[in-house]
């Protein structure tokens, strides 16, 4: 089935341009081209659109303006910003209600890789109302206590790149938009961003911290108990998976790229279990409650009563923020694995051994909601990798104690 695609900018040039650009995606997509935000709103009253692509500086209503009534309106459409206005204040007005930012002159493969990217992994999703959920967030809900921690560390002038990683690692939302932000057109690399360090070198200390207050990440959970209470463990749970992937690929490739991407994708596997306990709190409550004793497991149960699971959701997430395919692909895949049509060891590999290892050893229904997929590390050759990479769990837990231990003396002491 064709996709529907909206193309909105007030020079009939950049439009038509566009239209010669894109000729040879008609078979996939149906474009429609309009030169004003009101035809593009009367458009979007008129047929259902999967994504919306705007220009920024338009007369009467602008980009952002625009794609923030799409975004009350129609909260399932993809939303991006196709613009030659590229300064921070365009870009940080457009985070909120857009997707994606790309600039101006576009490369037409580059566009139809990103719709495309974020069309298939939105496909993957059978329920239409969480669908739409999704689509409309904002940001991923995050820890409030760690906006303080941030706030604090960017009022010194000379704090350390890695000191502002050290706090935002720790957080899947931040972290996430981050990303989302360094691989837009604004930073304007090449490739894709999938370390977090190198994220924040590429976008300096000070557009964190307009980030920061652009886009309220962190106030999303205040005075919502229930919400809460899940929280602590599922943020341990994710950077524990996300540092024994990292050692995992670190062993396995000696890159640090892949061990850096695999940590990123260890960090921010369990999105989808963020964006679900934010949205319907007392639903998922129940799901997760209810796992403990079901014999189909977590999973059978999200497909039972939302008709999709949180690794789908997740990935869908990821995907319509424009962040690398492999950290998507980890996302997606990483309680099953042996979907993927992969031979070799990548992230996948690295977040979804971590995940199972850590997870083995959680007495909470909301982490402990996977297995080791044998026949995957079969694939790869790799299954007699297991007990060596439970050790490094085993040596993490024993660190961690033997810190905790001495933290505990130095406080008597002191």
């Amino acid at each position: 089935m064709l996709k529907r695609l909206l193309f909105v900018d007030d020079e009939v040039m950049v439009l038509e341009g566009l239209r010669r650009a894109l000729h040879g995606m008609r078979g996939e997509w149906e474009m429609s081209f309009v030169e004003s935000a009101a035809a593009a709103l009367q458009a979007l009253k008129q047929l259902p659109y999967d994504a919306i692509v705007t220009d920024m500086r338009m007369p009467l209503m602008d980009g952002a303006q625009l794609l923030e009534k799409v975004k009350q309106d129609h909260p399932d459409v993809v939303r991006m910003v196709l613009s030659g206005q590229s300064s921070r204040e365009a870009v940080f007005r457009s985070i909120a209600p857009a997707h994606q930012f790309l600039s101006k002159p576009c490369d037409p493969h580059e566009l139809a890789l990103r719709l495309s990217q974020a069309f298939a992994t939105r496909d993957l999703l059978e329920n239409p109302a969480l669908k739409t959920v999704v689509s409309g967030l904002r940001s991923i809900p995050s820890l409030p206590t760690l906006y303080g921690e941030l706030t604090t560390a960017l009022r010194v002038e000379d704090t350390s790149l890695a000191r502002i990683e050290r706090i935002i690692s720790k957080d899947v939302g931040m972290a996430t938009k981050v990303l989302q932000l360094a691989n837009s057109a604004f930073i304007g690399v090449r490739g894709q961003v999938s370390s977090l360090l190198q994220a924040l070198s590429l976008i300096g200390t000070e557009t964190v911290r307009t980030l920061v207050l652009s886009v309220h990440v962190f106030s999303q959970f205040d005075g919502n108990s229930v919400i809460a209470a899940y929280l602590p463990a599922l943020w341990d749970h994710s950077v524990a998976v996300a540092a024994i992937a990292q050692r995992i690929a670190c062993s396995e490739t000696r890159k640090k790229a892949m061990a850096e991407e695999s940590f990123t994708a260890g960090l921010l596997h369990e999105v989808g279990k963020v964006v679900l306990l934010a949205e319907m709190p007392r639903e998922y409550r129940h799901i997760v409650d209810s796992a403990a004793t079901d014999p189909g497991g977590a999973l059978a149960l999200e497909r039972k009563h939302l008709g999709c699971t949180h690794a789908q959701v997740g990935a869908y997430l990821m995907s319509i923020w424009g962040l690398p395919a492999p950290l998507v692909h980890a996302v997606a895949l990483h309680h099953n694995p042996s979907e993927s049509a992969e031979t070799e060891f990548s992230s996948l590999t690295a977040v979804h051994a971590a995940d199972a290892i850590v997870s083995a050893a959680d007495a909470l229904p909301l982490n402990r909601d996977i297995e080791l997929d044998v026949q995957y590390l079969d694939r790869l050759g790799l299954r007699e990798k297991d007990p060596v990479w439970r050790r490094f769990h085993e040596e993490r837990t024993a660190a961690q104690r033997e810190g905790e231990a001495c933290e505990r003396k130095d406080s008597v002491c002191g």
